[in-house]
């Protein structure tokens, strides 16, 4: 994904976290259909493109999307500890890109907010709004993709069986 973004002002904001090491082990984990690396980027280069677009602080909103899922996990992990990271990890994300890459309170709470509603606290930024919404849309599109759209099939399914 970053080999086809031709945005140098995207790269150049998020180069040093991209040439991390530590960080590149997402790439290594399964997430969505594709691998944590390439979701993250999108999310961040989506978000900072609809936030460049809005007037929002677009610098901080590509850090924070790159980093939103910024946690490792074991690939062959059971549901129950899966389902256990969908509420924590927002929180593991954050404590891992202070711990790295010393990033400002607004980037600390905009990942931690980013999984907003199913972790109650709602984002506090507007661009967080943004990476939240980004995130679920992109969710939706790695999943259906990878089942071949019966994710939303079965999402058509259950909204049409509740009228």
């Amino acid at each position: 994904m970053i080999n086809n973004i031709a945005d140098k002002q995207y790269k150049m904001i998020v180069d040093y976290i991209l040439e991390d090491k530590e960080f590149n082990k997402i790439g290594k984990s399964v997430h969505h259909g594709t691998d944590r690396l390439e979701h993250s980027i999108k999310v961040s280069y989506y978000s900072y493109l609809i936030s460049k677009k809005l007037g929002l602080d677009y610098e901080t909103t590509a850090r924070a999307g790159l980093l939103h899922d910024y946690f490792l996990t074991d690939n062959d992990k059971k549901i129950k500890d899966s389902a256990k990271s969908l509420f924590n990890h927002a929180k593991i994300a954050s404590s891992n890109a202070v711990e790295n890459f010393n990033i400002s309170e607004k980037e600390k709470s905009i990942i931690e907010t980013h999984m907003f509603p199913i972790n109650i606290k709602p984002p506090k930024y507007l661009e967080g709004w943004v990476i939240s919404f980004v995130d679920k849309a992109l969710a939706v599109s790695e999943v259906s993709v990878k089942f071949k759209y019966t994710a939303v099939l079965w999402l058509l399914f259950l909204i049409n069986i509740r009228k």
